[in-house]
């Protein structure tokens, strides 16, 4: 969902302070919830400012940029080692769980066949 223009904002906010009816009345006027009003009016009192906040972008990867090229590095030389071993070999600069080792190294295109690690077949990715 899109954040709501300034304009908007600059609207509901002057309609709020110029008393041009109660909350309900106001934001089904200009078709938003009072919640949100609420959360305007709470955001220009503490920061100032009505400009939309930034999205949270999830949770960041538990590997990444060096420690990337690290990982992709290890599994080339060691492709018979477990996620387990994995993880502990990265364990003093990456806290993270097998999972999260299983994902990094399904998003670098490592698959596990047999007993070791292998490059994804270009059929296999289609």
């Amino acid at each position: 969902m899109k954040a709501y223009p300034i304009e908007l904002r600059e609207r509901v906010l002057q309609s709020v302070d110029n008393n041009a009816g109660t909350r309900d009345e106001i934001a089904r006027m200009f078709n938003v919830s009072t919640f949100w009003i609420r959360k305007l009016l709470r955001q220009r009192s503490q920061t100032g400012d009505i400009a939309p906040l930034p999205r949270n972008q999830g949770r960041k990867p538990a590997f990444r940029g060096t420690d990337l090229e690290q990982l992709n590095a290890f599994v080339a030389e060691n492709p018979d080692s477990t996620l387990e071993e994995i993880r502990e070999h990265f364990s003093d600069t990456v806290d993270c769980s097998i999972v999260a080792v299983h994902n990094t190294l399904k998003g670098l295109g490592w698959r596990y066949k047999k007993n070791h690690y292998v490059r994804v077949n270009k059929t296999e990715m289609m």
